[in-house]
């Protein structure tokens, strides 16, 4: 059995990558576009009783009120406050990477067990199964694994590309992709070749320290590219030989 066969991935729906990406971090169609609809609603009144308090003649409130929600729009978009309810329903809570106490984090990201992307309009999870992470961004048509090395670099190229990236803390419900991986992981040579396949560039990123501009530090990167590529093929020969 192939491991994206059974992990839980919806494909892009109009706009709907906010539930996608709730659905694949936790591993079953758990919210619908009306789920999350009721969640936005829901905000929106406690956002509009809070401005109440200062009046409802206040210039805040009156502006409020005629105004469109800010937590979701006919296109099927939800706002981050949205995805953060939504998790607090699954026991979850959403933190900014950035967040000065996400640092352990921010030092190796390999340590967390998923994050939540955002860009613009579009949602979508990375997700760590066993020791094994993968890309669940709902445009791609199945599950992509990451290795440890490239994970680090892709975040960094997110966060240099603009994107919002948060971390997930509380605990993730077990599933059959975190037991089959666990028994069954993925060869690091096949981790690596389907990372460097996924990137057909070369990674001009942002460190997470502020020295990002420091060809030196880029020049790392590129051999940290070109010697995990050298490890892939020598592994597989290697693989090759022995069977």
């Amino acid at each position: 059995m192939s491991s994206d066969k059974i992990i839980f991935h919806e494909k892009q729906q109009g706009e709907l990558c906010a539930q996608h990406c709730l659905n694949a971090l936790l591993q079953e169609d758990f919210f619908n576009a009306v789920d999350l609809a009721n969640l936005g609603e829901q905000l929106d009144r406690e956002e509009r009783a809070r401005l109440a308090e200062g009046g409802t003649d206040s210039e805040d409130y009156l502006r409020f009120c005629s105004s469109r929600s800010q937590n979701m729009d006919d296109s099927g978009f939800f706002s981050v406050q949205v995805i953060a309810k939504a998790l607090q329903v699954a026991n979850l809570e959403l933190i900014s990477f950035d967040n000065p106490h996400m640092t352990q984090y921010q030092n190796d990201p390999t340590t967390a067990q998923a994050f939540i992307c955002n860009f613009n309009q579009h949602w979508f999870t990375i997700r760590k199964f066993a020791n094994q992470w993968m890309n669940l961004d709902s445009v791609k048509s199945k599950p992509e694994p990451l290795s440890d090395n490239y994970l680090r670099l892709y975040l960094a190229q997110l966060k240099n590309d603009g994107y919002s990236i948060y971390v997930i803390k509380g605990t993730l419900p077990g599933c059959l992709a975190d037991e089959y991986l666990s028994k069954n992981p993925l060869p690091e040579f096949y981790r690596v070749q389907q990372s460097l396949k996924h990137s057909n560039k070369t990674y001009k990123v942002d460190n997470f320290d502020d020295d990002n501009d420091d060809p030196t530090y880029q020049e790392a990167i590129e051999n940290s590219l070109r010697d995990t590529e050298d490890y892939d093929l020598e592994l597989a020969l290697r693989m090759s030989l022995e069977q």
